[in-house]
């Protein structure tokens, strides 16, 4: 019998946790965290999710903002919105609700964000910033799965972790953080020919396909951490006898309800951790979505500061010695840039007769570094 991975418990203690650290926030800064949500058409899943961000917001103590557009609208009115969004010193976090009409441009729509404002984390800096471990800010599912694993104590370093499904939300960013986590991920997608074999030996299963029963039984390995993305919505009349049985009371109220891509009723007694749905992956994407704005915010104070720092030193100057002091520390850059590679040139040309690299004299190379800072 599997473990139940709570995610509504967890999201609430995420929640009470980012709460407390925005009183902090605000008595420190004299501001609240902003979050600003552009909602195009009129999209029944959009306006709900909307409307959930904007009550959790509110819960927490965030300003929050919905700019609701036309569904007839271009690219160019996007941008247009998105612009005025990104130079509001008051907003922390932008965020595009997705799908976007057909006539939408939605590449262009999302990297057209600030970086710095990005609170989804999709735009192609962000990401590069994931691949390459600097700072960097987690798209929102993938925060909430890695936060969930943590937090029950899921051991991942040296683990085999099969993630179904490869997108830029869910996939992608996934496989990054459990490299990062020292995993051994394997990616699967629509194309991948015999999806059993690599299900079957994975230690942690991710699934995000947004396939019903996706994930059979006999393709979860005895003791398997399951991870279910999926939300799909199953009528009466699509539901299997033990589904039937099992949400009765969905089914009569609702005439419908709500499961994964895990078959879950035969997968969970094979597992050693399970999340449910609904109740497991959905509600962290918002609870990882606050304390996403709350970073956001903290970074964009931090830079404030930090400017105000630097542009503290040409006080009192006239412009032409804010130029000098500009040009004379522009050389001195260049100056142990040119001594560092004088280094390295030294360390490329200079071989033993053992064919090693002769020393280099790493004390001078601190030095110049540590001078850098």
């Amino acid at each position: 019998m599997a473990t139940l991975i709570n995610g509504s418990k967890v999201a609430s203690e995420i929640k009470e946790e980012v709460s407390e650290e925005i009183l902090q926030f605000e008595k420190k800064n004299g501001l609240k965290p902003g979050l600003a949500v552009i909602l195009v058409g009129e999209n029944p899943a959009s306006k709900i999710y909307v409307s959930s961000k904007g009550r959790a917001c509110e819960q927490v103590g965030i300003h929050s903002e919905t700019i609701k557009m036309d569904d007839t609208v271009s690219t160019i009115d996007i941008l247009m919105e998105i612009e005025k969004l990104n130079k509001r010193p008051d907003i922390h976090g932008i965020l595009v609700q997705l799908p976007l009409p057909p006539q939408v441009d939605v590449r262009i729509v999302l990297e057209s964000i600030n970086p710095e404002k990005d609170v989804d984390g999709f735009h192609p800096m962000n990401m590069g910033s994931l691949v390459a471990k600097q700072d960097f800010l987690v798209p929102a599912t993938p925060a909430g799965i890695m936060e969930m694993l943590k937090r029950y104590e899921v051991p991942m370093r040296g683990k085999d972790v099969t993630v179904v499904g490869h997108s830029e939300i869910v996939g992608k960013p996934m496989s990054l953080l459990f490299l990062n986590e020292w995993a051994t991920p394997t990616i699967c997608h629509v194309e991948t020919s015999d999806l059993k074999s690599h299900t079957k030996d994975a230690d942690i299963l991710v699934v995000a396909a947004g396939v019903p029963y996706l994930i059979k039984e006999d393709m979860v390995k005895e003791g398997a951490v399951v991870i279910d993305v999926g939300i799909n919505r199953i009528t009466k009349d699509k539901a299997s006898p033990e589904l039937l049985e099992w949400r009765a009371e969905d089914f009569d109220k609702k005439g419908g309800t709500l499961i994964g891509d895990v078959d879950f009723i035969n997968v969970e007694p094979k597992a050693s951790y399970i999340t449910p749905v609904p109740g497991g992956v959905g509600p962290m994407t918002i609870a990882m979505l606050l304390s996403n704005t709350l970073k956001l915010a903290r970074k964009a104070i931090r830079k404030e500061k930090e400017m105000k720092e630097c542009l503290g030193e040409f006080k009192g100057m006239s412009k032409d010695e804010i130029i000098n002091t500009y040009d004379d520390m522009v050389e001195k850059l260049f100056a142990r840039v040119n001594e560092m590679q004088d280094q390295i040139d030294k360390m490329q040309k200079e071989k033993g007769g053992n064919g090693k690299p002769a020393k280099v004299d790493v004390k001078k190379m601190e030095e110049m570094i540590t001078a850098g800072k």
